[in-house]
């Protein structure tokens, strides 16, 4: 290790950074900013059972859903406005890391974004993709594989899977 190894990279834990706001995640379980687009996961209205993989491309706007197995979402033929899944995506996303954050990351001007007025709603509107079909598979195990961490039992001794993990309070 050189001595320009910072402290966080020579721990096996990270500092989680709170959400901005508290989320409930009964309708979008999982929300990231990751391999250039805001994805995650959002419960269906109509099927307990179904969940859609959705997202927004950073830079383009080019959105995306369909259920975890690949299918379209039935909102999306037309290929006019985001869906209803895409705008639970993007508020549940401006909950967990502010509007200002995922405006930056998806290029986005939706205006003076330090305001806190702006949501989800004001986001979505103020990009103009259009239908692009996303790989739903890496997204959907990702977030299967976090559900996999909620599983695993307590203990105080080290589990070598989970070395990555980030820790609360690490790095204070």
């Amino acid at each position: 290790m050189n001595a320009e190894t910072s402290a966080w990279e020579r721990r096996s834990a990270v500092r989680v950074v709170p959400p901005v706001r508290p989320r409930k995640l009964a309708k979008v379980p999982f929300v990231e900013l990751a391999d250039g687009r805001l994805q995650g996961v959002v419960s269906s209205g109509s099927d307990i059972e179904r969940v859609y993989v959705s997202s927004f491309t950073a830079g383009t706007h080019a959105y995306s859903c369909s259920t975890n197995n690949n299918r379209p979402c039935g909102a999306l033929p037309s290929g006019s406005s985001p869906c209803k899944h895409l705008h639970l995506l993007a508020a549940e996303a401006v909950l967990q890391y502010g509007v200002d954050r995922v405006a930056r990351y998806l290029r986005v001007d939706v205006g003076d974004v330090g305001d806190g007025a702006s949501t989800g709603a004001d986001l979505v509107d103020s990009m103009n993709g259009q239908v692009e079909r996303a790989p739903a598979a890496t997204v959907f195990s990702r977030f299967l594989r976090h559900l996999n961490y909620l599983e695993i039992p307590d203990t105080t001794t080290p589990i070598p899977e989970m070395h990555w993990f980030p820790a609360l309070g690490a790095g204070r």
